[in-house]
């Protein structure tokens, strides 16, 4: 074959080859799998609070000493559910207890509105999908499937954001387009009330709060959600810090009418305005858990007779015995009384607990704050 020949044949072949390998591209591509359907999923999100509120007037002075456990109103608290933070959420089958979403952290957009693109298995599921969300996100969530239950590490920078737990939604992929999330507290909400409660009316007026510290306050351990009961419990590892309340010096107003909510640096009249901190429930344990005040007495005459100022003075009051049961309920809000009396400087101040439920609201930008 002469050499033209041969390189037609050659030409012939490569075309041929081409050809075979075009076919099969082509074969594969058709054979591809279809892209994966996608879902926008939308929610529709409230914070609540359980339960009523229980007024009481009684607060410590001498007409109303106050007693142990007692309950206020405290309706003009808000607690806080930040929408420039991720909230997760989870997705099981209802029947197994496969995990079908696994801690996906669920973003606001420029509107202010949650929203989640659903994809793969979830989308495909044939029987009921049970929902459960908490803020804020954390990265290492655990599930157990054998309990249908997921543990969550919160730190102490997540107990400080005030961490929510919704209630289980169960819907089918039907279903989905808006779904409903109901959160509630897990934590507790602690501030502090003072007032001067000496007997005698002469005697007022002459304190000043200088400091007020908090001491082994549970600030970081585990929550496991059970999704199928829609509750959960906190498995607390012992992680606790202190926390200073106030500092500063403010004068300790007179009696029932002038008991203010201890602020960062001030005595206030609303709650809204005052220091108050995020704490895990935790058990009141004898010696564990307590409150220390710095308070300056101004120096005064009183019958005819001077009294010398005393600055720095300090008393300890631990916080057992003053709660019922000596136990924190997750999703109460606790205020800590101090009353004190000038007539017994020398004597334990008066000291006592209020607790009541949440009320709520969700922030939407730095003004509300």
């Amino acid at each position: 074959m002469d050499t033209m020949h041969k390189k037609q044949h050659f030409l012939h072949y490569l075309a041929l080859v081409a050809a075979g390998v075009s076919l099969v591209g082509c074969q594969r591509l058709s054979e591809q799998a279809p892209a994966p359907r996608q879902s926008r999923l939308y929610f529709d999100i409230s914070v609540t609070r359980e339960g009523e509120s229980i007024p009481q007037e009684r607060i410590a002075s001498p007409a109303t000493p106050l007693t142990k456990g007692e309950i206020v109103d405290a309706t003009d608290l808000l607690a806080t559910m930040d929408i420039r933070k991720p909230f997760s959420l989870i997705g099981i089958d209802g029947e197994n207890g496969t995990l079908l979403m696994d801690n996906a952290p669920v973003h606001s957009g420029e509107d202010g509105k949650y929203s989640l693109f659903l994809g793969g298995s979830l989308l495909e599921a044939a029987s009921q999908i049970l929902f459960s969300a908490y803020y804020p996100h954390v990265k290492d969530l655990s599930y157990q499937k054998g309990y249908q239950a997921y543990s969550i590490p919160f730190a102490a920078a997540q107990t400080e954001a005030g961490p929510l737990v919704s209630k289980t939604v169960e819907r089918s992929i039907a279903e989905l387009n808006t779904l409903p999330l109901e959160f509630g507290h897990i934590t507790n909400d602690i501030g502090f009330k003072v007032c001067d409660v000496t007997p005698d009316a002469a005697l007022q007026g002459h304190i000043r709060l200088r400091k007020l510290t908090a001491f082994n306050v549970a600030s970081a351990g585990v929550y496991v959600n059970d999704i199928v009961n829609g509750r959960g419990n906190w498995d607390f590892q012992g992680y606790y810090r202190n926390v200073t309340v106030f500092e500063g010096d403010a004068p300790v107003g007179a009696g029932s009418s002038g008991e203010l909510f201890v602020g960062r640096d001030a005595l206030v009249p609303r709650m809204a305005e005052s220091s108050r901190f995020y704490a895990i429930p935790d058990d009141v344990i004898l010696g564990r858990q307590y409150v220390e005040a710095e308070f300056d007495v101004e120096g005064f005459e009183y019958e005819g007779e001077h009294f010398a100022p005393l600055p720095g003075q300090i008393r300890k009051y631990l916080i057992y015995g003053i709660l019922p049961g000596n136990t924190m309920i997750p999703g109460k809000q606790y205020t800590f009384h101090i009353g004190l009396d000038l007539s017994s400087i020398y004597r334990e101040i008066s000291f006592g607990a209020a607790v009541d439920e949440w009320e709520t609201k969700i922030y939407e930008n730095n003004e509300d704050f």
